[in-house]
């Protein structure tokens, strides 16, 4: 079945990676699934109201439902969500979090947030990324790279702008100066938080050139709704 035209009706934003199409589907069949649940439970309500109303019972039934087809739906609505996380949700987690890619073609990086801003940290041409401290911080250093470490050499730090090839799995380092940030970068349709003192990873594979904003996709202070930078 073409992904593309079940979720046409959802107005989902344009996907551009390698993993979404499978995020889509699972998101797709979630959302006619609980429409069919919507329906389903709307009509089975109206029915209650006509069928049990007070000019039709006018004394109280202490007993209830008798039958056992609700109980029958409510099993199958259960098997049907153990398929969906069994099925989809399992396997695509455990893709993203187990089976890290490696090898020369493969892009590092790192994204530090602070408020309200996206820092992001380049591996050079030597592909490894130097080693960042905290206490290194400085106006002319954001984000605490060490210059010392000879692996950091030829990095680069670029603020609210994250540039990645197409066609090469790209890794991020996720991690904040300050609160806890989330960054959430849609079309990839993955997201991670970023927690002072905790190391976070994430990783995609991008499959269209284009410009799209990256969002902040945790709620991290008044400057929230600001804290934006755009992927390239």
């Amino acid at each position: 079945m073409d992904v593309t035209s079940i979720l046409k009706p959802f107005w989902l934003p344009e996907l551009a990676s390698e993993h979404g199409e499978l995020v889509d589907h699972m998101n797709g069949f979630v959302h006619w699934f609980m429409a069919a649940l919507f329906v389903g439970w709307s009509i089975f309500l109206i029915y209650v109201f006509y069928r049990f109303n007070q000019k039709r019972n006018p004394r109280a039934d202490y007993h209830g439902v008798r039958g056992h087809a609700t109980t029958h739906i409510e099993i199958g609505v259960c098997i049907v969500e153990a398929v969906l996380l069994i099925g989809f949700a399992f396997p695509l987690w455990a893709r993203q979090a187990d089976d890290y890619p490696t090898g020369p073609d493969v892009v590092k990086m790192r994204a530090v947030g602070e408020q309200f801003l996206w820092n992001f940290h380049y591996a050079g041409n030597d592909g490894v990324l130097g080693r960042v401290d905290p206490r290194l911080i400085a106006p002319n250093n954001p984000i605490g790279r060490d210059l010392e470490d000879p692996n950091g050499k030829d990095d680069f730090v670029v603020a609210a702008t994250m540039r990645l090839p197409t066609g090469r799995p790209v890794i991020v380092d996720v991690g904040s100066k300050d609160v806890i940030h989330n960054l959430a970068i849609t079309p990839m349709r993955i997201a991670q938080d970023a927690t002072p003192g905790v190391k976070s990873h994430m990783w995609f594979k991008p499959t269209k050139t284009g410009t799209w904003d990256i969002i902040c996709g945790q709620l991290c202070g008044s400057g929230h709704s600001q804290m934006k930078a755009t992927l390239e």
